[in-house]
């Protein structure tokens, strides 16, 4: 019998080595190989491996003219958000991942699709819980469908032969690390396990054209657990985000090849599990007071929603040698960027101030147009003056303390408008389009933008 080899393997990336590695070549990370045995397979083991049983290896090639584009309809899952992120509803036959921590609401969304859209054929592959738990929680949901089917089995090559024989709609792996191949002797949710049974999903779901919807489990880095490799051989990877603190959720496309990338929806946790939030803006503007220094409205762009956030600074002298920055839900080397322009373009010194910086409702945000509202809490909270009320902020701000064009000004001024704001500060460098019934003051730098704030 042939021996069995060793092999290193990169958790983030999947690259392989033949030894032990602390940094990895491919992607850079740190600590992440880890050991399995390759087991020689004999010729016959060999040609089984990766295929699925039914299905024929290859099709002839096909003209580009001939290609039928039936099969590329997409069918509506009925919740809103969640089609709108998708980019208009599932693809006949692509291939969704979906991660977020753990009780954030995965499987409660997998759940809901069979009440929104009691007609589609679901069959849903359980490894984590049994189905007198799911059936409880269906119940609590209120799913109620004819066309659901619950699965309980952990053998991939069991939940292929049950997906062809049913031929459902929507086929969903709960989850991808719980699934494994019998062929192989490593664990389930190994680097080795993950990578066949996904290979074998995205098999199924390309040539019986069976959409399929994988969960995932994510790392204490909030990142999908698994080789890396897994994101590149999916067609949509989501993310489900939210704070454990709020009852807010915000799904978000990462990957999307039959729609838009980083379109983001928006839910809100209940006993009746998750219900669409079709204007956030109102949600996160709900608790604004504007009377308080430090709190300032920004108009971000999440994917192709338009959403006005608070901003709310809090600087005050510090007690310590080492002045503290803190910021939550804004990135905290863009946070000491600001302070620094402040500092040498504005005359504001807050080398002696502990600076806190937070986003209301839980919301992270990475828009650059954000600067501007950011400076002008920091600045409102440095002089304890609030800020004019009514007024949105939006702009870049530079290292010369200069203010930079920002993208689809347009779309977002009709967001700012619409929520009743009388006010708005943008970059001077900017062509508005639309007429709006919003003043709109133009400033080329963040002192002409304080003047026009406070």
């Amino acid at each position: 019998m042939p021996k069995d080899r060793i092999q290193y393997v990169c958790g983030d990336c999947g690259h392989t080595s033949t030894k032990w590695l602390g940094n990895c070549p491919n992607c850079g990370a740190w600590h992440t190989f880890k050991e399995f045995k390759v087991e020689r397979k004999t010729k016959s083991e060999k040609e089984h491996k990766g295929k699925v049983d039914g299905i024929e290896d290859s099709e002839p090639p096909q003209k580009l003219d001939d290609i039928d584009m039936d099969s590329q309809e997409r069918f509506l899952s009925n919740i809103q958000e969640f089609d709108r992120v998708l980019g208009g509803g599932f693809v006949s036959g692509s291939f969704v991942l979906i991660g977020g921590d753990p009780g954030i609401g995965k499987s409660t969304l997998t759940l809901q699709i069979g009440k929104a859209n009691p007609d589609l054929e679901i069959l849903y592959c359980a490894g984590e819980e049994s189905a007198g738990q799911i059936k409880q929680r269906a119940k609590r949901l209120g799913v109620s469908s004819d066309n659901f089917y619950i699965y309980t089995e952990t053998d991939i090559n069991k939940v292929l032969k049950e997906a062809q024989k049913l031929d459902p709609d929507l086929l969903v792996v709960d989850s991808i690390q719980t699934v494994y191949r019998t062929e192989l002797t490593s664990m389930a949710g190994s680097i080795q396990q993950v990578k066949e049974c996904a290979a074998l999903l995205q098999q199924l779901a390309k040539k019986q054209d069976i959409t399929t919807l994988v969960i995932g489990h994510v790392t204490k880095e909030g990142t999908i657990a698994g080789p890396r490799v897994l994101e590149h051989m999916v067609d949509t990877v989501l993310q489900f985000e939210g704070d454990s603190n709020y009852n807010y959720r915000m799904l978000r496309s990462i990957k999307n090849r039959f729609g838009p990338a980083q379109e983001v929806g928006v839910f809100e946790m209940k006993e009746s599990g998750l219900e669409d939030v079709l204007n956030p803006s109102q949600l996160f503007l709900s608790e604004y007071n504007s009377k308080v220094s430090g709190n300032a409205v920004i108009c971000s762009i999440e994917g192709s929603r338009p959403l006005l956030v608070e901003v709310q600074a809090l600087v005050t002298p510090s007690n310590y040698g080492t002045p503290q920055r803190t910021a939550t839900g804004f990135d905290h080397r863009r946070l000491s960027l600001l302070l620094a322009v402040l500092e040498k373009r504005g005359g504001y010194q807050f080398s002696g101030q502990d600076v806190y910086l937070n986003i209301a409702g839980g919301l992270k945000v990475n828009d650059p147009a954000a600067d501007l509202g950011v400076t002008m809490a920091l600045v409102s909270s440095f002089l304890d003056k609030p800020i004019s009320n009514k007024v949105a902020f939006l702009g870049e701000v530079g290292l010369g303390g200069e203010v930079r064009t920002v993208n689809k000004i347009d779309h977002r001024l009709t967001e700012i408008n619409k929520l009743g704001f009388k006010k708005a500060v943008v970059p001077q460098s900017n062509t508005i389009e639309q007429n709006i019934d919003l003043e709109v003051n133009g400033v080329g730098n963040i002192s002409s933008a304080i003047k026009k704030a406070l």
